[in-house]
């Protein structure tokens, strides 16, 4: 059955993302060099991250509180409260990035809408999500925007009930091995996976290597050519 509806993530899909968080992660560990090498302050944070995704859920809003969190648990009482300002400054300047497009992807977009619906699948702040989307100048291309808390085989399974397709009907493709590739996978869809070099080690999963609807590709690019190959 040919494919009728195409599911994109959005952050280092669509547009750079985690290299502005990785600035922001690497100022944060200058302001703690007083009180915690590079390395533990990396491991303090995500470790904070990783604690905090239940109250706070993913983006930058949630990623500013836990450098917050962070830098209290490490400098206690000898924190300057200037450095709480650092951070709260270096909040706001990751959430301010301009949206910068990842190479051809509105041609690749262009090709895709011509062989199915698009629709778009990002978790995240909702405010930021929109805004970013509406400033990268896609949303035209999208048939449906989909900002969801977390992506699990049963958001898929509800998504693809919601647009009216077979979960074989459908592929997602993104940059997360364990958001965009396994639960798409676990809800019967096709699924792409397209790596990036700075993806959060939370966002790793095992590679599905011999499963019938995946593919790992190079770039957002190869995506058309790929759903013409399939059954």
């Amino acid at each position: 059955m040919p494919v009728s509806l195409i599911c994109l993530d959005a952050d280092d899909t669509l547009w750079h993302n985690m290299r502005f968080f990785e600035e922001t992660e690497r100022a944060l560990t200058a302001m703690l060099a007083p009180f915690a090498e590079e390395p533990a302050a990396r491991a303090a944070l995500q470790a904070c991250e990783i604690r905090n995704l239940p109250h706070y859920g993913y983006g930058a809003k949630s990623f500013t509180l836990s450098m917050i969190e962070t830098a209290l648990e490490l400098g206690g009482d000898a924190l300057p409260a200037r450095v709480v300002s650092e951070i709260l400054a270096a909040g706001r300047r990751l959430l301010a990035h301009p949206v910068e497009l990842l190479g051809g992807i509105e041609a690749t977009l262009d090709a895709l809408a011509a062989r199915a619906r698009l629709v778009l699948v990002t978790k995240g702040d909702l405010f930021h999500q929109e805004a970013k989307l509406a400033a990268s100048g896609l949303g035209e291309r999208f048939s449906g925007v989909e900002i969801v808390s977390d992506k699990t085989a049963a958001t898929f399974t509800r998504l693809f009930e919601r647009y009216g397709v077979r979960p074989d009907e459908a592929v997602m493709a993104g940059d997360s091995m364990r958001s965009d590739v396994l639960p798409a996978l676990a809800a019967g869809a096709y699924a792409a996976f397209i790596p990036q070099p700075l993806a959060w080690s939370h966002e790793r999963g095992e590679r599905p290597s011999d499963h019938p609807r995946f593919r790992e590709l190079g770039s957002l690019g190869e995506l058309p050519g790929w759903i013409d190959t399939l059954p």
